[in-house]
């Protein structure tokens, strides 16, 4: 007997609500068509998605597909052409841009199962949607940065790879792939350096990855000679380190390699040009540092003995806390002559991987400027050009502000240049007060203008007992109400707590600050260097 076709549509609608309530939980939605016909039955979910009502919702599935983003469209019109085809596949699954009423694209993953009569002809097709425009936009945003960071690596002057448990190769360069001879770096990819080297070279290279697997320590600028299987002769410097998972877990090795053949061939061929081989070998030195911080932003490695001919003395603090493993900001004291100082901080834009390796690139052109420690406004000119061309070359744009002043014990003079960082706070015999806060004082941020000039200005450093240089994540710390720290707070702190030992002074600037955004972190990078100069009875 035959049931009343109102009381089978009235037992599909409730079915349809029941799997309705148990999908609203993962909001996904369901859908169903009748494929005899053009009307097709989408959830109260599914019509949020794309935002019609009942009687304006199109059916998707029909051509000419217009609902569909162009860019998925012929992916979308195989699958369903393919699901309704005779004897053709029991599902559909296809993810794509659908147009909303509003006009927006929204992403949709759809998925259906194909109910076919007895000679597997499409009947019906029903299944669910689910509002996936969110991880895609997520999705896309990590290819963007995978995609600046393998552009930036790719234009490193240096050779990049990563290595397994077995020392074959997992990951590489541009430049590493050209180096062993290939076009592409995917050629590289399950090779081992025996394919390439002779025994006397491969075979200690691997137990140095070994060993760096076994012990976590890793092999710094170490000179390798290679020899190749067909005869040739090419000598590289060499920085190994432990290749890390996310867990801690170690999965092999990675390092960055300099080609430095022609030094070393130079320097055996003719002792007399010894001198200029090292300038060279200093020059691929820097790029190796460069290389090498890739992974990982370096804060200073403790202060040089500052003494002055008359018995005047440089005491140095300073406090580093990055809000992240990868942080934007940095310090460096440089012993420029026996007298003299160089001091810098830099906050570089933004943060994570971005930020850090422009630290790392600013950390390897720092070696090649100090020629020009003397004289700072060169000094930053020459950090500002190495840093544009690189990111140039990169087709990227990112900036970072830096402060650079030399101490000079014995002329008494103080001398310092600004690219658009926040000048530094003294406190001396004129009072406390911020010096480089005019327009005129400062240059643009680092790496935005090529060719951009940066003022050299002086003061007497007889004006100044103490000086206290920072980032921005102190100044823009702000309390419940929305007040940023300014620079006016950081005054009146370094004035009150002028008898206190500079250690003790750096250690109340953080308390006072996180007190006053009443949190118990920051929430930028913050970087102080203190100076505090004793002159001589």
């Amino acid at each position: 007997m035959n049931e009343n076709p109102e009381i089978l549509r009235e037992r599909n609608v409730v079915k349809l609500e029941r799997l309705e309530l148990a999908l609203r939980a993962s909001n996904e939605g369901i859908w169903d068509w009748q494929i005899d016909q053009q009307d097709i039955f989408y959830s109260r979910r599914i019509l949020e998605f794309i935002e019609c009502g009942t009687s304006r919702a199109p059916n998707l599935f029909i051509p000419p597909y217009e609902n569909i983003h162009a860019e998925e469209q012929r992916a979308f019109e195989l699958a369903v052409t393919q699901a309704l085809q005779d004897g053709g596949p029991e599902t559909l699954a296809v993810d794509a841009r659908v147009r909303t009423g509003s006009g927006d694209w929204r992403w949709l993953r759809i998925r259906g199962t194909v109910v076919r009569d007895r000679e597997g002809k499409a009947r019906r097709v029903a299944g669910s949607m689910i509002n996936i425009s969110l991880r895609k936009a997520a999705e896309a945003q990590v290819e963007e940065e995978r995609h600046l960071l393998r552009q930036l690596i790719d234009h490193v002057p240096l050779q990049i790879y990563f290595k397994d448990l077995n020392s074959n190769f997992s990951m590489a360069n541009q430049g590493m792939a050209e180096w062993m001879g290939f076009d592409h770096e995917r050629e590289l990819i399950g090779k081992h350096d025996r394919d390439f080297f002779d025994f006397d070279h491969w075979k200690p290279a691997e137990d140095d990855e070994k060993r760096i697997i076994e012990t976590g320590e890793p092999i710094i600028d170490q000179l390798e000679h290679e020899t190749w299987h067909e005869g040739t002769e090419t000598w590289v410097i060499t920085s190994k380190f432990p290749w890390r998972g996310r867990q801690g877990q170690i999965k092999g090795t990675f390092g960055v390699s300099s080609d430095v053949t022609k030094l070393v061939q130079a320097e055996r061929e003719a002792t007399h040009l010894a001198h200029q081989l090292q300038l060279k070998n200093e020059a691929y030195e820097e790029e190796l540092l460069l290389a090498r911080e890739i992974q990982q932003a370096l804060a200073g490695e403790g202060f040089p003995t500052a003494n002055g001919s008359d018995g005047s003395q440089l005491l140095f603090g300073a406090r580093y806390i990055p809000i992240s493993g990868l942080a934007g900001d940095f310090f460096e004291v440089m012993k420029v002559t026996e007298t003299s100082f160089g001091v810098l901080i830099c906050d570089v834009m933004g943060h994570g991987v971005r930020s850090a390796l422009i630290v790392a690139m600013l950390r390897g052109l720092l070696e090649k400027q100090r020629a020009q420690a003397n004289e700072p406004g060169h000094f930053l000119q020459g950090l500002n050009d190495g840093l544009a061309a690189i990111l140039e070359r990169a087709g990227t744009t990112m900036f970072a502000t830096a402060f650079y002043g030399l101490i000079d014990l014995d002329e008494g003079t103080f001398r310092y240049a600004c690219a658009g960082h926040p000048g530094p706070i003294i406190a001396g015999r004129n009072g406390v007060r911020q010096i480089a806060n005019e327009r005129a004082h400062k240059g643009p941020g680092l790496g935005l203008i090529h060719g951009a000039c940066y003022p050299t200005n002086e003061i007497e450093l007889s004006d100044i007992r103490r000086m206290i240089l920072f980032t921005d994540g102190v100044l823009e710390a702000e309390n419940q109400s929305g007040e940023p720290f300014f620079e006016n707070r950081l005054m009146e702190i370094i004035r009150n707590q002028s008898d206190e030992p500079l250690e003790q002074l750096l250690d109340g600037i953080l308390s006072s600050v996180l007190a006053f955004s009443e949190g118990q972190h920051f929430d930028d990078d913050v970087c102080l260097l203190g100076i505090e100069i004793s002159r001589a009875e």
